[in-house]
């Protein structure tokens, strides 16, 4: 491959298509969400394709729409994240998994000893997806009445990060001596009591499982307020990002990597993998008439349901075909709703046509022919709009076929794209480094 810069592909699982018609399109399997036998195949196929990592996302309330809207989803429930991954680190060898965990309604300890356990029992394969959580229902599951204020949950963020890291390094590397003949089993002076009090937690450790293959799973985040770009800047080492455009893409990249220069950090240590909903054709044509169809199963239900969360509030008594009307802010995901009120105001759409255009997916979007998605993932790639894609599949299993089967060989004649994995981790994948224990200097040998 010489040094020509390789492309990094996740996989958006939630764990089937974003997309609200998906389960409805001829030949998709409509239980996919809750079948482990496909989603065991998804992800074989994935690591056919030598993707990086399968990413699931969460949901810690079912989804806030009315019902008339849910009972219409195929994602108003789905297996916890970890579980699933666990089982799937056993029907797959190399392909990296990602699990999504909230730091405004988790414990500390619990996450650090579960994506440790992840990490151990795949080989070193975890990734931890850290998210703040939009939903403001889920907030009434937890015991509260009202949803914690965006730019707290963001520093409750970093302390959470901090405490979660610092657990992963109770260990030492070569702790665990495990020498029969003597009886000793780990060196006690090679483990670290954490001991941290802070705004937010307090956390005595050590965390009890031995440090992680990787060191730590690798670190993902998605926001994209200033909040959210400053907490990936200073932690992340690779973002989920929601770019609908190249020139938007590339504005994202240049601020984000700038950050990074700011901080000292290397600017390889963090890859911007944007979302990207891929439909495949054999012709232009073909590919249009796919979405097309896909998108004509979205229920106008669904449709303002979703307009609805993206908003953070309620769309369902605006004239559905009049403007958009201005939108107070909320608690909820600043960037999505402005890039919701971008949207509206770019291409001048009523209420009904952003609604269906976001009941089905709104974001960055390449259809067309496996040469012409390459062409356009080249361009992004080439020109510093992102360092890969997080790609969502348009149904399920066809569309996941189509882009392993004729989209990655053609990534791969071009030579932006591994025919093989040259690693074993999820950091060898990403050509992340695996970071060093702060409480213990010696070998980076991994723990047996």
């Amino acid at each position: 491959m010489g040094n020509q810069k390789q492309l990094h592909l996740g996989a958006f699982m939630r764990p089937a298509s974003i997309h609200t018609g998906a389960w409805r399109f001829p030949g998709a399997y409509p239980d996919a969400n809750f079948n482990f036998p496909h989603l065991k195949r998804f992800a074989q196929t994935l690591e056919r394709g030598k993707f990086d990592a399968f990413f699931m996302a969460d949901h810690l309330a079912v989804l806030n729409m009315p019902a008339e809207a849910l009972k219409r989803s195929h994602t108003v429930t789905s297996f916890e994240p970890l579980t699933l991954l666990s089982a799937l680190a056993g029907a797959t060898d190399r392909i990296g998994l990602i699990a999504t965990a909230s730091t405004t309604f988790e414990e500390p300890y619990h996450v650090a000893r579960r994506f440790a356990s992840l990490d151990h029992l795949s080989g070193g394969r975890a990734g931890w997806n850290i998210v703040t959580t939009s939903n403001p229902d889920a907030a009434l599951n937890f015991g509260l009445e009202e949803h914690m204020e965006h730019d707290e949950r963001y520093v409750r963020a970093r302390e959470f990060y901090d405490v979660v890291t610092g657990l992963w390094d109770s260990f030492a590397d070569d702790a665990f001596t495990r020498d029969a003949k003597t009886g000793l089993y780990f060196e006690p002076e090679r483990m670290h009591v954490l001991n941290h009090k802070g705004r937010y937690f307090s956390v005595r450790g050590p965390l009890n499982i031995a440090r992680p293959v990787q060191g730590w799973p690798v670190i993902v985040q998605a926001g994209a307020s200033e909040a959210g770009r400053q907490l990936a800047a200073e932690t992340a080492e690779v973002i989920f990002a929601a770019t609908p455009t190249l020139a938007a893409g590339r504005a994202f990249y240049a601020d984000v990597k700038g950050r990074l220069d700011r901080l000292g950090r290397p600017r390889d240590h963090l890859k911007i993998l944007p979302g990207a909903f891929v439909v495949v054709g054999d012709t232009v044509e073909e590919a249009r008439a796919k979405r097309a169809k896909l998108d004509s199963l979205v229920h106008y239900d669904s449709a303002i349901a979703s307009l609805s969360i993206a908003l953070g509030h309620d769309a369902s008594g605006f004239d559905p075909d009049g403007p958009l009307p201005d939108i107070p802010e909320t608690n909820d995901s600043r960037s999505a709703r402005e890039r919701v009120i971008e949207l509206a105001h770019r291409e001048k759409l009523t209420v009904r046509q952003l609604a269906q255009r976001l009941g089905g997916y709104s974001g960055l979007a390449f259809v067309g022919t496996p040469a012409a998605i390459a062409d356009e993932m080249e361009e992004w790639l080439t020109s510093e709009g992102s360092d890969g894609f997080n790609v969502m599949f348009p149904f399920l299993p066809a569309g996941l076929d189509d882009f392993v089967d004729k989209v990655v060989p053609e990534l791969q004649r071009r030579g932006i794209f591994r025919h093989d994995y040259e690693g074993a981790t999820l950091r060898e994948h990403l050509g992340l480094p695996r970071p060093e224990n702060r409480f213990f200097s010696g070998p980076a040998a991994r723990p047996s």
